[in-house]
């Protein structure tokens, strides 16, 4: 009996001591080495920016971060109308992920609150009506227009859309659209790591970005057009931030009876940025995330007086609905009050017509960014994908419409935004404010002894539920 008491206490020994690996890694000897090497770039001005990386951190951390955490929980903001079954147009060797982490739970139509429903309903009536008209001939006025005019009316409409519009977007009305729960469906690492997800972005770097990029950490001092700097910027710094997630956010399997728990992997992050294992240039890809972050922050701030005018009714409790509108003007107030926006006013200047044509190609490639977003093969990472490749093609049409003003939320021929626009723009700009946090407590990690980290990793994972 004692032995088996003295081999059970073994067990348990050696059990709790594999629980603690999950969380551990090996910091450098010096404390601030890595902080040198990955971090080095971080004490600079953002790349074509008169703003330091320290003031972003202040803002972010400390004024916006809590304020877009808090909005994003509000029902208007955590539910978003996508269609996630759309063909993917470059390539048919579709590898859609098993594994239970990559899978999206949809939304029933009770989950939803009222003005939701109310617009399914609408939806429903539409239809009904419709094919009511088509069953009753008498009395129906002859309405009717040739292919050929039809075909001319909708590509007329689809220039107008694309003047503006950076993203293909997505038929709200189609029979696989359906409303998602951003907050029941978190960005979090899904173990989809299959040569297909290295395909995407592959894809998106070699075939989408301007040429000669091929993933460059381009810098002020590179002989690029400022706009060919500004696109490979955006889309490095949207992949930086959506490793940040993956690592911040990773799965720590448990062991016999444990459950598995999220938390962040120091190891995870090191080996998507340290100069050792990305060729020297995770800390550039590190710093192309606070470019990114001031693009939308300028974005927001140029569309204010539009968001200012808006409701954000979602129906469910007039308390909410009120607290959404005060969340946003007061998120919104602390933006326009920062000193250091990025100014869109120096991108396609010059001889009219190349800057013209360079934003058509520019519109274009990114258009095609957005397409490939329907080829990834995990349902959350496409979620996630195209909530945030919208965000940043949202941000880029607000900041080349031209003037925005508080009358156009009531002209139905001037600037506008959908409410789908509108979800996605605040909730990838929240995935980048928390990206911009995490980098400070992955900092906080990696200077720390193994004893310390692995208690401050225990507090911070949570079980999954």
């Amino acid at each position: 009996m004692k032995l088996y008491s003295l081999g059970l206490l073994i067990v348990i020994i050696l059990f709790d001591q594999s629980r603690a690996d999950l969380f551990s890694f090996k910091p450098s000897s010096n404390r601030n080495d890595f902080d040198d090497k990955c971090f080095c770039k971080l004490r600079e001005e953002v790349d074509d920016c008169e703003c330091k990386i320290e003031s972003i951190d202040k803002l972010n951390n400390y004024q916006v971060h809590p304020r877009i955490n808090t909005i994003v929980q509000k029902d208007y903001f955590r539910f978003i109308k996508l269609n996630l079954n759309k063909i993917c147009q470059f390539w048919t060797d579709d590898a859609r992920c098993s594994l239970k982490d990559c899978h999206v739970k949809s939304c029933n139509q009770d989950d939803l609150p009222a003005s939701f429903r109310n617009i399914i309903n609408q939806q429903d009536e539409n239809a009904q009506a419709e094919n009511c008209e088509q069953s009753n001939p008498l009395g129906h006025i002859n309405s009717s227009l040739s292919d050929e005019s039809i075909k001319a009316f909708e590509d007329m409409k689809k220039y107008d859309d694309a003047q503006d519009n950076f993203c293909e977007p997505d038929d709200e009305t189609h029979a696989q659209a359906e409303y998602l729960d951003l907050v029941l469906n978190p960005e979090r690492f899904t173990g989809y790591k299959a040569p297909h997800a290295h395909k995407i972005w592959n894809s998106i770097y070699r075939e989408n970005c301007f040429e000669n990029t091929d993933r460059i950490a381009y810098g002020p001092e590179k002989n690029t057009c400022l706009e060919k700097r500004f696109f490979y910027r955006l889309v490095s710094g949207l992949h930086t931030s959506i490793n940040v997630h993956l690592s911040a956010r990773f799965l720590h399997k448990g062991l016999l009876d444990q459950a598995d728990v999220w938390g962040p992997n120091p190891e995870e992050f090191k080996k998507r940025f340290d100069p050792e294992t990305t060729n020297g240039l995770g800390p550039q890809w590190l710093k192309n995330l606070y470019f990114i972050y001031l693009v939308e922050l300028r974005a927001l701030a140029k569309v204010a007086p539009y968001l200012e005018k808006e409701t954000f009714y979602a129906g469910r409790s007039q308390v909410e609905d009120e607290e959404a509108k005060f969340a946003v003007l007061d998120l919104l107030k602390t933006i326009k009050n920062f000193q250091y926006h990025f100014n869109e006013t120096r991108l396609f200047r010059g001889n009219p017509i190349e800057a013209k044509t360079l934003k058509e190609e520019f519109q274009t490639k990114f258009r095609n960014i957005t397409r490939i977003m329907d080829c990834v093969g995990c349902d959350k990472c496409r979620l996630w994908g195209k909530v945030q490749t919208l965000a940043l093609g949202t941000s880029l049409k607000i900041l080349f419409s031209g003037k925005i003003s508080s009358d156009n939320a009531n002209s139905k021929n001037s600037f506008q935004l959908t409410r789908t626009e509108i979800v996605a723009l605040f909730n990838g700009f929240a995935r980048l404010s928390n990206s911009i946090a995490e980098i400070e407590n992955f900092r906080e990690l990696l200077s720390r002894s193994t004893t310390e980290t692995k208690t401050i990793l225990k507090n911070q994972s949570k079980i999954d539920l």
